[in-house]
Order: structure tokens, then sequence, then C-alpha cells
């Protein structure tokens, strides 16, 4: 282990990777036990990246399409050890987790006929309602940490819940004023610099954007082309393909934003599942490590056990 130039801890690549191996199987409560639990890793006991930084990192992984908690996971690791350690933070964060959820869709479709497997799955969803309040109070009472931070706080859960102001518009209303208040009192917030980080990309930062773009797109389109080119677009594998990939850049707001969408979608759109079993489904991935988004893979299995053509022949 070596020190930066802050006297703060950074650890070997072998390090990183055992307690991302870690966290990878025991990271269970959905993102806010997630969250909170690499915020007990690497902030209070390692000490590998301070408090400003990783609230400033998760308030940046909210504004992003996606699952905040495996964004903030992939964060830590390309702070710690750039693009390498990003991805395997990132890769250890959700594989152990998809593996669990393969296993567990495969064991609910057995479910459906034996009723003593359908009590299981009732008490599993019950219990994960502690794990998640637990956590969200314990996250929340580091981040909210002043008076004009639970101010807004609060502001932002009446609007949501009792305006129904759209999620993407709260978002944006809440960075202007965060913006505001950072130039004329910062005070208010207790904001501190945060100092920039010692491995980012060298050469011009456009070429290297279009670059890392250019390249995950291509191994994010390749199973996309091969379903195309081989099954063609009435198969049920490229219309979840097909819809997934538009959830995963359109849905801000991390993983309890994009659920809403995906189960009105998945459910009255293409009919893929009833509601029961997105419950069902959003409780497994509760109690599953890994991000809450694998309820993905559950509603995937689902569509695709029902419609086997032509891989039942």
């Amino acid at each position: 282990m070596r020190y930066s130039n802050w006297m703060r801890p950074t650890p070997s690549l072998g390090e990183l990777t055992r307690l991302f191996g870690k966290i990878g199987l025991i990271s269970f409560g959905g993102p806010a036990g997630q969250i909170a639990l690499m915020h007990d890793e690497v902030v209070d006991r390692k000490q590998w990246v301070s408090e400003d930084e990783y609230l400033q990192a998760l308030n940046l992984c909210h504004l992003l399409p996606g699952p905040e908690a495996q964004q903030l996971a992939a964060w830590i690791g390309w702070r710690l050890h750039g693009t390498l350690g990003g991805l395997i933070a990132g890769l250890l964060f959700v594989i152990p987790g998809a593996l669990v959820m393969l296993g567990l869709s495969a064991l609910y479709v057995l479910a459906m006929e034996v009723s003593w497997l359908q009590g299981l799955f009732f008490g599993v969803k019950a219990a994960v309602l502690a794990i998640v309040v637990q956590a969200l109070l314990r996250i929340g009472g580091k981040a909210l940490t002043t008076p004009a931070k639970r101010a807004l706080a609060l502001a932002a859960f009446f609007a949501l819940f009792a305006l129904h102001i759209p999620f993407p518009l709260l978002i944006l209303a809440a960075a202007i004023i965060g913006a505001i208040v950072a130039r004329k009192a910062p005070e208010l917030f207790a904001l501190k610099p945060v100092a920039a980080p010692t491995n980012a990309p060298t050469g011009h930062w456009l070429a290297h954007i279009i670059k890392t773009v250019l390249t995950w797109g291509i191994i994010w389109a390749a199973p996309m082309i091969a379903i195309l080119l081989t099954l063609g677009q009435d198969h049920v594998l490229w219309k979840v393909g097909s819809f997934f990939s538009q959830l995963a850049i359109v849905t801000f707001g991390g993983a309890y934003a994009v659920l809403a969408y995906m189960a009105q979608a998945a459910v009255t759109g293409f009919g893929w599942l009833n509601a029961g079993e997105m419950a069902d489904g959003l409780g497994l991935s509760e109690t599953t490590p890994g991000p809450l988004i694998l309820v993905t893979q559950f509603v995937g299995f689902l569509a695709g056990f029902r419609a086997p053509e032509p891989f039942d022949a």
C-alpha cells in the first residue's frame, strides 16, 4: 500500500480486487444498502476516499442514466487505479449477483407450481424492507449535514410525492439551486474544495471520450447485431435487448427511478410478466448481492421462458 500527497492510503490493485470481490458477494439490500456498505469500507474503514469525494461522486452518479450503486463502484475503482480499477470494481460488483439472480429466476419458474416456495419468496420480500430503511437512514445522516441540505431534501420529497413533479425536472431544479448556493453562499451546504484526481487521462480529453464511446459502443452493439442477423426483429430477444438498451440511455435518477419506468413497460407494454411477478422479481433483487437493477435479468428470463422459440425445438 502506498500513500498519496495528502497522506491518504492508496490500495494496491490486489487489495482493490479483494475488497470488491467481497462487496460483490455481500452487497445486499438494493442501492441504499450497497452505497452505505461501500461508504463503510472505502471511506470509514480503509480511508481510501474522502467523505467529500464520495458524496460528490454519489451526486454525480444520481445524475447519470442507469443504476447509481454500480456506477459508484466503477468510480471508486477508477479513482484508485484508473480504467483497469474501474473495470475490476464495476464487474466484481455485478457478476456474483448476476449469477445468483440467474439461478433464482430459474427457481422462481419452478416455484409457480410449489406452494412452499411461493411462501419463501413472500417472506424474502418482507425481510428486505428493514435493510433498505436502515441504509437510507444511515446514508441520509451522512449526506444531509446542514439545515439547508435537509430543507432541500424535504422540498424534493414533497415535490415528488405530493406535486408529482417529473424526476428529471426536479433534478434540474436542484442542480440550479446547488449551483447558485455554491456561488453565493457555499457555507449553507458546507461545501469544500476537492482535490483533483491524479490519474486523469492524458492527451486531449475529447479524443479520449470519443475513443471510449466508440470502443464500448461496439461491444454493447455486438449481441444485438448477432440477434438481428440470426433471429430478426420479431423475436423476443431482439425486443428485450432493444428495450433495455433504450432504458440504459434515457432513465435517470438511479435504480428506483429506472424500475418505475421499466415495470410499467414490461407489465403493461410488452406483457412479459404480471404486476405480482414484477413485485416478486424486485424482492429477489433486493435480497441478491449486486445492483438492484439485476431485476432486469429476472424480467428478461421470464420473457424468454414464455417465448422460447426456436430454442425449444
